[in-house]
């Protein structure tokens, strides 16, 4: 029996109690996930005085440097006693640490992305289009490669920077991510899906390798290239262990790694550093989530 049939059979009543249930279920888990990134820009609008008589037992030490007990329930705000600018007006005027680890961050993830489109672009249509043993035993090290979580490769990665003399520069941590297999993986995968009509039409019309990547696979892929490009921003936006590991001059670091060096008596410039960390990631989201979606989900079919 078929799910639809099965489906008809089931009273109308519970099918609408099951949708209800369902999506309660799905508020809660959306209210659950988004309640972080809303406390946080609410406090980012809160003086300073507000933020330590809510939160100021969590953060409070001894003068030891160990941490206090909290004996008071601590308490949450999601709308301040009332609204101010002044840890934004901090962070962007009377300290310019955060700025410059803002644009560390940018330098470093630019750059990764932008090139990492193009190496893995032509080697995922090297993939796709050669055929041989030679190829297959190339793409299966990929994937080998691309299933080690980071800091198994850290060590080897610190290695070859040492040995390149580029540890302790920004190209430590560019030259590696340029070079991930991850986006390789994908776009390969969905560049294999294209017919081989297409191509075998465009041949017959007289276009080249280069012609046929440009003009037919780049525009086929256009929502997987988004996909991967989103998704490889927000990987390395949100890096820590590679400066950690591979930077020595704490004047290079991205502001992922600032933002946990952030002390006690600056919890309101955290939320508002925070805040303002989160614009281009949300703003990317935003912008390409129907290609995300798209990509994902249409693994680079090609729609009729």
């Amino acid at each position: 029996m078929s799910d639809k049939k099965k489906l008809r059979r089931i009273p109308k009543w519970r099918q609408k109690l099951i949708m209800m249930i369902l999506t309660l279920f799905a508020a809660a888990a959306a209210l659950a996930f988004l309640t972080p990134t809303v406390l946080t820009i609410a406090n980012s609008f809160m003086s300073a005085s507000e933020i330590n008589a809510n939160y100021g037992a969590i953060f409070a030490t001894t003068e030891e440097g160990g941490k206090v007990f909290v004996s008071k329930t601590i308490n949450l705000k999601f709308i301040p006693d009332m609204v101010s600018f002044s840890q934004y007006y901090t962070v962007l005027f009377k300290s310019p640490d955060y700025l410059l680890k803002f644009w560390n961050s940018v330098i470093l993830v630019v750059p990764i992305v932008v090139f990492q489109l193009v190496t893995a672009s032509l080697a995922a249509y090297a993939f796709a289009r050669l055929k041989g043993r030679l190829k297959e035993i190339i793409f299966f090290v990929y994937i080998v490669v691309m299933l080690m979580p980071y800091q198994v490769t850290l060590v080897p990665n610190y290695l070859v920077s040492d040995w390149l003399k580029i540890l302790d520069t920004r190209w430590a941590i560019i030259l590696p991510g340029i070079f991930t297999p991850f986006a390789v993986f994908i776009l390969s995968k969905i560049m294999r899906r294209i017919p081989f009509s297409v191509i075998e039409a465009a041949q017959l019309d007289g276009a080249g390798e280069l012609q046929i990547f440009m003009y037919i696979c780049m525009p086929l892929c256009k929502s997987a290239l988004f996909s991967v490009a989103i998704l490889v921003f927000i990987d390395y936006w949100n890096m820590v262990e590679q400066p950690l590991i591979l930077l020595s001059d704490t004047n290079l670091y991205p502001l992922s790694v600032f933002l946990s060096q952030i002390n006690s008596g600056e919890i309101g410039l955290a939320f508002a550093v925070a805040t303002i960390y989160m614009i281009p990631t949300l703003l990317i989201f935003l912008y390409g989530e129907e290609y995300l979606v798209e990509g994902i989900a249409y693994s680079g079919g090609i729609k009729g």
